[in-house]
This record gives C-alpha cells, sequence and structure tokens, in this order.
C-alpha cells in the first residue's frame, strides 16, 4: 500500500531529510543576487522616471513606474528614447 524504500534509505516521505536531494543550501548565493536585482532595478528605474517626469512624458513615466525589466526598459528609455549622455545622467536631480 505505501511506497518502498528506495534502495538507498530514501522513501516518497523523508526527501526533504538533510542529505537526500533538495536542502535550502541555495539561498545563500541566491538572496544576495534578488538584492542587487533590486539595488540595481530601484537605481535605474529612479533616475529614468526622473528624467521622463522632467522632459514631461507621462506615457514614459506611467510605463517606467508599471514594466519591471530589472532596468533594461529604463536604460533603454535613458539612453535611446531621451537621449541622455552619461555626462549628464545626474544633471538637475542633486540640485
Amino acid at each position: 500500500m505505501f511506497p518502498r524504500p528506495i534502495s538507498n534509505g530514501m522513501n516518497y516521505f523523508n526527501f526533504m531529510s538533510p542529505g537526500y536531494g533538495f536542502d535550502m543550501s541555495f539561498l545563500s548565493y541566491v538572496f544576495p543576487s534578488i538584492i542587487l536585482f533590486v539595488v540595481w532595478s530601484v537605481f535605474w528605474k529612479g533616475i529614468a522616471l526622473w528624467h521622463s517626469a522632467k522632459r514631461g512624458e507621462k506615457w514614459w513615466f506611467v510605463a517606467l513606474l508599471v514594466i519591471n525589466t530589472i532596468g533594461l526598459l529604463e536604460i533603454f528609455y535613458i539612453f535611446f528614447v531621451a537621449k541622455v549622455k552619461a555626462s549628464e545622467l545626474f544633471d538637475g536631480i542633486s540640485k
């Protein structure tokens, strides 16, 4: 009636036990990566939102605010749509 244990001692009920299959050690690598992606995304999103508001582009502002692309859409907007140079990236933000 119940499943028989597999030859290595693992059965269907103890697959989460230490030493068998899935463990939580990968979180030590995933968590810092998530933090890095969040900081990266917030940085570019803030700059892109600032420039779109400064230029009066309401649709770009809403799109940049709603769509999360880990900074890719924001970088595209800043450098290809708004055509902001790297030296002008922070102009007006720190005033």
